[in-house]
């Protein structure tokens, strides 16, 4: 018996090492899923409010953030926590600039 292969429960050999997804095969599986669309939100900040507080926003009121002015702006993936970014202007349109991806372990 090679030492790629191992012996089952019920005697039959199986690979035991199983060879990685070829590039191609891996753009491929990506290339698949570029139609699927996905929910893009940006949050510019959070405030925790009492009902009775919500009840009495009106048009024109102000609601403090609790993020300093030009602080990264978080942006999310479906709820996903992608990356960071700056708020620009473009056109006559908000965007944001991403200047930092975060890694998988750090996404909540």
């Amino acid at each position: 018996m090679s030492d790629t292969t191992t012996d089952s429960a019920d005697g039959s050999e199986e690979n035991a090492l199983m060879a990685p997804p070829s590039r191609a095969t891996e753009l491929d599986a990506f290339h698949a899923l570029r139609d699927v669309e996905v929910e893009v939100s940006l949050e510019i900040g959070r405030r925790r409010a009492r009902i009775s507080d919500v009840l009495r926003f009106g048009v024109g009121q102000t609601i403090e953030l609790d993020k300093a002015v030009g602080a990264p702006i978080d942006i999310f993936i479906n709820g996903r926590l992608l990356g960071r970014g700056k708020a620009i202007i473009v056109n006559d349109r908000y965007g944001v600039r991403i200047t930092e991806l975060v890694t998988p372990g750090d996404r909540s």
